[in-house]
Order: structure tokens, then C-alpha cells, then sequence
């Protein structure tokens, strides 16, 4: 039910401006490339034609039948591929870059789905992200605890308000070469990050 209606959702959102996000998100990347929770494939046609291969990750089936019909005439060749962000189907050091969009909220462990992401990047490469992250307001976060403590979980595919998703991206050994916070909509889930990090250290 929860694939039905995101699928809707995103179409929504993506009238309302997150289209713009999804572009500049993905502006400037090539080569091969490993997205993950592809979702119904709403990122798709927003890829630049310098990535010669897109491996997208969705672990969930009905939303990666929807992104096959969105892959469905595209110039892009996308390998849409069953899997978690916990265990990404792809070897070490095999990508230049892993996209990160509106996923980290909801997966189970986002250590180590942030530890997969680094695992399968080559040296060099980018983790592109666009995510909501834990409001630094005080009157914010508590609204967004008693939603992460009820209903929104629930409704939402299990999505966390009040990770610092930030954060964990920066314990996993990556660091921001380019982040821009900002708002978006009327949500609890805000504000979000739209950035470029690479692995900082061995």
C-alpha cells in the first residue's frame, strides 16, 4: 500500500519543485553509478548522459516495477537490481559515485548503509545526497519525536524525523565538499541537506 501511495506522492512533489532538487542533485556525474532506493524511479530521467550506467537499488517490488516502466525509453542504461543499502549488490571500489535521496530516513541501519555506500565507491568518488535531517530547532524536534514516537513511521514507509543524517554521514568517513541546507513545503520532515561528499580519510 505504502509503494501505491509513494508513488503518487513523488509525482507530487516533483510538480511542486523537487524535480529541481533531483537536478541538481545529479548535475555533472558520469561513469557508473550506484543509486540507492531508487523508489518508483522518479530520479530517472533527471540523470546526465555522461553516466554510462546506472545501477538502481530498490529492495521493495512494486515500486522497482514502476521504475522499470519510468526506465522504459530512456537513453540511460539503467540495471534496476533487487538489494538493500545494508548489502548493496555491487563490489568494492565498483562505482564513482553513489545517490542517496530521500533514503537514509527510513533504511535500518544507517551506519551501515553509509559503511556500504563508502565500500563500493572508488577512490575518488562522490556520494551525492538529498535528505531531510533533524530540525535544529528546539519547538521543531519535539513536534518531530512525537511523530517519530506515533504515526509517522507507520505512514511513511518507516521514516525517522529525527535522525542527524548529517552527522552520520560524517562519522561513516565522508566529508561535505558542497552542502546546502534549506527548507522545503510544509512538513515535519524538514530541513533538508543537498550535497557532495567524499571518503576523508584511509
Amino acid at each position: 500500500m505504502y509503494a501505491r501511495f509513494y508513488a503518487r506522492l513523488a509525482r507530487a512533489e516533483d510538480s511542486s519543485g523537487v524535480a529541481a532538487h533531483r537536478r541538481r542533485l545529479l548535475a555533472g556525474l558520469g561513469g557508473v553509478v550506484l543509486e540507492v532506493g531508487v523508489g518508483p524511479g522518479n530520479s530517472l530521467r533527471h540523470y546526465p548522459r555522461e553516466v554510462e550506467r546506472l545501477i538502481a537499488v530498490e529492495p521493495e517490488p512494486t515500486m522497482r516495477a514502476t521504475a522499470a516502466e519510468a526506465a522504459r525509453g530512456l537513453a540511460l542504461e539503467v540495471e534496476l537490481v533487487e538489494g538493500t543499502a545494508e548489502a548493496l549488490p555491487a563490489a568494492d571500489d565498483s562505482v564513482d559515485a553513489v545517490v542517496v535521496s530521500q533514503v537514509l530516513c527510513s533504511v535500518r541501519d544507517q551506519a551501515q548503509a553509509l559503511a556500504e555506500a563508502r565500500r563500493v565507491l572508488r577512490p575518488g568518488g562522490e556520494l551525492r545526497v538529498y535528505e531531510h535531517v533533524r530540525s535544529p530547532r528546539a519547538a521543531t524536534r519535539a513536534i518531530q519525536k512525537a511523530f517519530d514516537a506515533t504515526v509517522w513511521p507507520r505512514m511513511m514507509g518507516g521514516c525517522r524525523l529525527m535522525r542527524d543524517t548529517q552527522g552520520a554521514i560524517e562519522e561513516a568517513g565522508f566529508a561535505f565538499r558542497e552542502i546546502d541546507h534549506f527548507s522545503w513545503g510544509i512538513s515535519p520532515a524538514a530541513p533538508h541537506i543537498l550535497g557532495v561528499a567524499t571518503i576523508s580519510g584511509p
